[in-house]
């Protein structure tokens, strides 16, 4: 995440220190203290979180050159937009009352237009190139952190059907892990990265690792200027924008759902090792309800 909001009110508040009185040197310690915290923050909440009035967080702001908290916040939110882009679309949607049955409908909504929007953007090279690349690896190692972990564990259980060596190193070791595996790899093996808002730096620092080390990178994620795409081969975009979260997990995983179902049909011997797994899940499987 940049430093530079953080860098540039530090350097406001280390210029004006000399001039602040002693509850502009209580609201100083508390900016620098909780910098991308206040950055969401209303005039009110500030004011209230330090115990200060409102008017003293809004001196607190033009003995800081600024002509008022407004112009504060936004400089103290520049470089954490993305970030911070989710926090304010609750705020905006929080404003307005809905029942639950609204909030159900909208968020349905929203999965249907990314979905048709996904469709539309449906790069058919990426596509061909992305099956391609799997099916013909040595290994197929998945990263991704945070919410994108359970993500690449649904793309390791949708590929392992039908390929030899297929891991996801959105393990118990973490990180640490992932980097001792990724340390082995070669060029015949493909890594593929997954990353959606709100992005990881684990994820973006281990994809680029593999790019340098001459490993090819398969990225999952949600636009052009993600900063996972810099570290990628090829590329499959998923768009994933919610209203009142910061990414569509839906979005996501139809992405690799139909990833899965493309391999699937290009894979040699694909209906044998459907059976072959169906086979061996079998004991585990209801087969009909008893009469009673």
């Amino acid at each position: 995440m940049s430093k530079a909001p953080a860098s540039t009110i530090a350097a406001r508040i280390a210029k004006a220190q000399p001039t602040f009185s002693r509850i502009q040197h209580k609201l100083a310690d508390y900016v620098l203290a909780h910098q991308f915290r206040v950055a969401t923050m209303t005039i009110d909440e500030f004011a209230d979180a330090v115990g200060v009035s409102v008017a003293s967080a809004n001196r607190f702001a033009r003995a800081l050159g600024l002509p008022g908290y407004p112009q504060f916040r936004a400089e103290l939110a520049r470089g954490f937009e993305a970030a911070l882009e989710p926090v304010e679309k609750l705020r905006t949607e929080l404003a307005h009352s809905a029942t639950a049955a609204q909030i159900f409908a909208a968020t349905l909504e929203e999965d249907i237009r990314n979905a048709q929007r996904n469709l539309q953007a449906l790069d058919a090279e990426a596509c061909e190139r992305a099956v391609r690349a799997i099916l013909q690896a040595e290994r197929v190692f998945i990263i991704g952190f945070g919410a994108s972990g359970f993500l690449a564990g649904m793309l390791q259980r949708v590929l392992c059907m039908h390929l030899h060596a297929v891991e996801s190193l959105a393990g118990p070791g973490g990180v640490s892990h992932a980097a001792r595996r990724m340390s082995r790899m070669t060029a015949s093996d493909l890594v593929i990265a997954i990353g959606f808002p709100r992005y990881l730096a684990d994820t973006v620092t281990l994809a680029d690792a593999a790019r340098q080390a001459g490993v090819p990178v398969l990225v999952l994620t949600d636009k052009q200027t993600s900063p996972l795409v810099p570290a990628a081969s090829i590329v499959l975009y998923a768009y994933s924008a919610r209203q009142l979260i910061p990414n569509s997990e839906t979005a996501a995983l139809g992405l690799i759902e139909a990833l899965g179902a493309a391999v699937a049909y290009r894979a040699k011997n694909s209906v044998a090792a459907a059976a072959g797994v169906t086979e061996s899940v079998m004991p585990w499987l209801i087969h009909g309800v008893g009469k009673r």
